[in-house]
C-alpha cells in the first residue's frame, strides 16, 4: 500500500451504557460483541471510523461504549480515492484506521469506568483485518 497521509482530527463518545441490572457478578459467562463501520465527512476529505462494543451476559447488554474517530486524509490521497461520485478506502488503510479506533476505545471505556466495578472489562485485542473484508466504497 502506498503512503496515505492523514491524521486524527476528532474523537467523539457516540454511545455509553452501564446496565447494572443486567450484570451478575457471581461468574457468569460473558460475552463481547463487536461491531465496526465507516463514513466520509460531507465538510471535509476525511474518514470516520466507528467502533461499538457490548459486553453481554445471558445475551443482555451491561456495558456499552461506541467510540467514532474522524481522520483527515490529504488532499493528493483523497483526490486519488474519488472516482465518479464516490471514494474508494483500501481495505488495509480502513483496518488501520479501525485499530487505532479499538486503541481510542480501549482508553475511553478505562476512564469512563474508572473507579467502578467495570473498570475490570477490558477490551481484548482484536485482529481488524479479519473484520474488514473490502475495500470501503462511499457515496459522496
Amino acid at each position: 500500500m502506498n503512503k496515505i497521509g492523514f491524521k486524527l482530527e476528532k474523537i467523539n463518545t457516540e454511545q455509553f451504557a452501564i446496565i447494572e441490572d443486567s450484570y451478575n457478578s457471581q461468574n457468569d459467562e460473558i460475552g463481547l460483541q463487536a461491531n465496526v463501520k465507516f463514513g466520509i465527512s460531507s465538510e471535509s476529505p476525511a474518514i470516520i471510523s466507528i467502533i461499538k462494543f457490548q459486553f453481554e451476559q445471558h445475551k443482555k447488554p451491561f456495558l456499552v461504549i461506541e467510540v467514532s474517530c474522524e481522520f483527515s486524509v490529504e488532499e493528493a490521497k483523497w483526490v486519488e480515492f474519488s472516482k465518479y461520485k464516490k471514494v474508494y478506502v483500501p481495505k488495509d488503510f480502513l483496518a488501520h484506521l479501525a485499530m487505532i479506533t479499538v486503541g481510542t476505545t480501549r482508553g475511553v471505556l478505562h476512564s469512563k469506568t474508572d473507579n467502578s466495578k467495570f473498570n475490570d472489562f477490558v477490551l481484548p485485542t482484536l485482529n481488524v483485518t479479519e473484520m474488514i473484508k473490502e475495500d470501503g466504497v462511499f457515496e459522496k
